[in-house]
């Protein structure tokens, strides 16, 4: 896929901030603004289009006066030109669910009757239930471009149990009000020039075009530039779609929908949904149906704690640059709205709204999540049972002198994770720390758990963990900012994540990097010893590789760390037979064989058959012999 790009998160919120505030200033210069910068993408790929039709023209007409070398250059520029045109046609997707209509669901339809009426909003074409938890408004273009657009509504099974029909109407209308304003429409369009853009480059890049200069420059520069630009727009969307819901139902309606989906959804993620996914480690087969199970989970589970404490967290909660939608204390804010959390009283939630077809439509789901489950399921249940049979093993060697600090360690998880507990496992380590007191991974072990408990002396272990292992940056401030959070120490607690958040952003800039290889990218000899190279030779040639070639991508961050290209060839280079098993021996690269450290393997048969013609002229890459004097020198 092609690359994501990124604007720096600081340099990001500072063009979003100065744009809110053109947008309450000057809205309706801010919305040319947005589309005109929109247009200025469209601009670029009609450009590049028309360029690629006149130098078309010109390679045709080339052909007259030179031929072949004019014929070589229309095969070149006719596949490009091609592929921008394509790029202009992007298909949305049906919304995939349970779809229902009027005489399946006759209460639900009637409620819709009646918000649409109010609002004028224009009808829908499919109401589908999906698993989300979730409401929202789709608009489709059956003719791509050209638009006629289907309208669905879409209305998650989790936020029918989990809210009143009372509820649920002031969702749908905040749904409706986006609908009625056009909103979905201008998304969508919007939305559809992303997708031009990463379907257009994700082709360039398979290819390995050289095509991908005339964009990626361009791209880099304009996709940041043009979220931040729609992002002030989409987060005003919502606040006029919550102004319409308020006035179609009431502000009081719309606060207890808007609390009450906010705590619920905190509760979903937080507790609902990792209880479920735990099963896997007692159940060998995902037979538990936890649609049907979510609406008295909410009423039995959900205490008033849990709602004190995360009502709380919510609405402390600032907005967040990386999403679009308010955050809730903004929203109640606007509506002059208080929060109010209200959970519907049994057998009284939204989705008995579907009458007969509801417990069809429950079964479908539960259906469909268990079918798609199922793998990761069984896969689980394995490693868990492994797993105690590995705690069984451990907890016979009763002489924990004996171990290794690793050993220890390891012991100590499999104990946290599937035997008596964290606290069982803290007591296993806290000996150690005086014995191996610059152990990073006990340091960082020990200091999380301690932490996680609200124990303070946690801090020191962790801090000294990060300062002798890089890989604990992230994971470790993280853990200190969650622990700052929690006793009040904002300061703290933002310094924290700010340098969580600066490494990781390293580390995904670097992830990037080593996502692919490219035709154009320097490559050299790999450097690896002798020995090394006969042992790659001896697995792969064993594998059926004819031919097998291994370079090194230098890389500008993290270069201590190498990124190696393996190259190899299933048949000769003058077969006329395409040989097939490319990406099964790839597989079985990855699985069997010892590789130097971060390796990328393509096999030159196919699409990458350039890399071979690159890598033959590379001195040190072509593996040859297992003999020691052969040291993978040849070319």
């Amino acid at each position: 896929m092609a690359e994501e790009v990124f604007m720096d998160r600081e340099l990001f919120d500072q063009l979003v901030s100065r744009l809110e505030a053109y947008s309450r200033l000057n809205p309706k210069l801010y919305k040319l603004r947005v589309f005109g910068f929109a247009l200025l993408g469209y601009g670029y790929l009609l450009l590049m289009f028309v360029l690629m039709l006149l130098l078309l023209v010109a390679s045709a007409l080339s052909v007259i006066y030179f031929k072949a070398l004019g014929m070589k250059l229309l095969l070149i520029t006719a596949p490009f030109a091609w592929l921008v045109a394509r790029s202009f046609w992007v298909r949305m997707n049906a919304p995939q669910g349970y779809v229902v209509d009027r005489r399946m669901a006759p209460a639900l339809f009637e409620r819709i009757r009646v918000l649409r009426k109010k609002l004028r909003a224009p009808r829908f074409h499919r109401v589908v239930i999906t698993d989300d938890f979730n409401a929202a408004v789709v608009q489709i273009p059956r003719l791509g471009p050209v638009g006629w657009h289907a309208n669905y509504l879409l209305v998650g099974m989790p936020l029918m149990k989990s809210v009143s029909p009372t509820q649920l109407d002031a969702i749908l209308a905040h749904e409706f009000g986006h609908l009625a304003g056009g909103h979905a429409r201008f998304g969508n369009w919007l939305y559809r020039l992303r997708r031009i853009w990463s379907q257009l480059l994700d082709e360039l890049e398979r290819r390995q075009s050289a095509g991908l200069a005339l964009f990626r420059g361009f791209f880099t520069w304009y996709v940041p530039r043009f979220n931040a630009y729609s992002f002030p727009l989409a987060r005003a969307n919502e606040f006029e779609a919550d102004a319409v819901a308020a006035r179609v139902t009431s502000v009081n309606q719309l606060a207890e929908a808007l609390t009450t989906t906010a705590v619920v959804g905190r509760y979903l993620g937080a507790k609902y949904w990792p209880g479920v996914y735990a099963k896997a480690d007692t159940m060998p087969q995902p037979s538990f149906a936890p649609h049907a199970a979510l609406g008295e989970a909410v009423n039995r589970e959900l205490d008033d704690r849990d709602v004190e404490i995360w009502m709380g967290e919510i609405l402390a909660q600032p907005a967040d640059s990386t999403d679009t939608h308010p955050g809730l204390a903004d929203r109640l804010r606007a509506i002059g709205g208080s929060a109010c959390f209200k959970r519907p009283a049994e057998g009284s939630s939204a989705d008995y709204l579907l009458g007969p077809v509801r417990e069809q439509v429950i079964r479908k789901l539960d259906g469909r999540w268990q079918f798609h489950v199922s793998e990761d399921w069984r896969r689980r249940y394995s490693e868990v049972w492994e797993a105690r049979n590995r705690l069984a093993a451990q907890r016979k060697l009763w002489n924990n002198a004996s171990r290794s600090t690793d050993e220890l360690i390891e012991y100590a998880n499999l104990e946290e994770l599937h035997g008596e507990g964290r606290a069982a496992a803290v007591a296993l380590l806290g000996d150690r720390i005086a014995q191996d007191p610059d152990h990073a991974g006990l340091n960082y072990w020990l200091g999380t758990r301690l932490l996680a408990d609200d124990d303070e002396s946690g801090i020191e272990l962790v801090e000294k963990a990060i300062a002798m292992d890089e890989a604990a940056i992230v994971p470790g401030n993280v853990a200190l900012r969650d622990f700052y959070h929690t006793r009040g120490l904002v300061d703290l607690a933002k310094a924290a994540h700010g340098v969580a958040a600066e490494r990781q952003a390293l580390l995904d800039a670097a992830d990037s990097e080593r996502q692919t290889i490219r035709l154009g990218d320097k490559l050299l000899a790999h450097g690896l010893d002798a020995d090394a190279v006969n042992r790659l030779y001896e697995q792969i040639t064993r594998l059926g590789a004819r031919k097998i070639w291994i370079a090194r991508k230098p890389t500008r961050l993290f270069p201590e760390h190498p990124l190696f290209l393996l190259a190899f060839s299933l048949k000769p280079w003058y077969s006329l037979v395409r040989r097939s098993g490319g990406g099964i021996v790839s597989d079985r690269i990855h699985r069997e064989v010892t590789l130097p450290g971060q390796t990328i393997v393509i096999c030159t048969d196919g699409e990458y058959y350039r890399f071979r013609r690159k890598l033959r002229f590379i001195r040190g890459t072509r593996l040859r012999s297992t003999a020691p004097s052969s040291n993978a020198n040849g070319t």
